[in-house]
């Protein structure tokens, strides 16, 4: 029904669906954070940050139809918004039982996957989910920019993110470390989607606290997309971290 798609209807979903995310970690007047959460989404869904597919803009029922749709990618937008303005300072969190992992702890396994030796990781060989991750390993071990490498298989490194309103598991594909002492996070992906994004800025904020709290040297992060950027990325760092778009597009 047209009515169930009411602009202040959609608004007031998606303020609650922000409130069931964040209330918990609220500890001041619940009213005034719903009040504020309203006024967000308001504000969000009226800037240019949120893109429509132009086939949409001429008809206010499709459009919010759409929206509606998607409503759970315009609240995690807005609650990592108000996330971001609200830490004063990040500070990782360690896993209790083992904080600190090492490529020298790996234990052998088995596997029935394409794989093939290494000469600059610990571990004897890297397994390919992937033709591109076998390409990967093939550059860092033929770049002089790289020290080391191991690939994110079994050594327990993974990254909570929140998606859809549940904490999710993010598992990065390599580790690399460069002959400049940085230590370079790389995932590939073949195309990108919102949920990615979500892993994206996920791997951001770990990487920060990693570099805010110091003692370990200095991480980066990247993504690649196509099998040549990994080349790319091997040359760009120590170099800046690519951001993360600023806009949030629905189909």
């Amino acid at each position: 029904m047209p009515e169930d798609f009411r602009e202040q209807r959609i608004v007031f979903q998606a303020a609650r669906k922000a409130f069931d995310q964040l209330g918990s970690k609220f500890s001041g007047n619940r009213e005034y954070l719903v009040f504020q959460l309203i006024k967000l989404v308001e504000q969000f869904m009226a800037s240019g940050k949120l893109v429509i597919p132009s086939l949409h803009h001429s008809d206010g029922v499709l459009r919010r139809i759409l929206i509606a749709l998607n409503i759970d990618l315009v609240v995690q937008y807005v609650v990592k918004y108000v996330e971001q303005q609200n830490v004063a300072s990040i500070e990782p969190v360690f896993d209790p039982e083992q904080p600190i992992g090492s490529t020298r702890a790996m234990r052998p396994w088995y596997t029935t996957k394409a794989n093939q030796p290494t000469r600059k990781s610990q571990i004897s060989h890297v397994v390919g989910d992937s033709t591109w991750e076998i390409y990967a390993a093939n550059i860092f071990d033929g770049s002089d920019l790289v020290t080391s490498y191991a690939k994110n298989d079994h050594l327990g490194f993974q990254i909570y993110y929140l998606w859809g309103g549940s904490r999710r598991r993010f598992i990065p594909d390599f580790i690399v470390r460069l002959t400049n002492g940085k230590t370079l996070v790389l995932e590939i992906k073949g195309e990108d989607s919102p949920q990615n994004m979500a892993k994206r800025d996920a791997l951001k904020l770990w990487v920060s606290a990693v570099n805010a709290k110091g003692g370990f040297g200095e991480w980066c992060w990247d993504v690649a997309f196509q099998p040549a950027e990994v080349q790319d990325i091997v040359h760009r760092h120590g170099g800046v971290a690519q951001g993360i778009a600023n806009t949030l597009t629905l189909s």
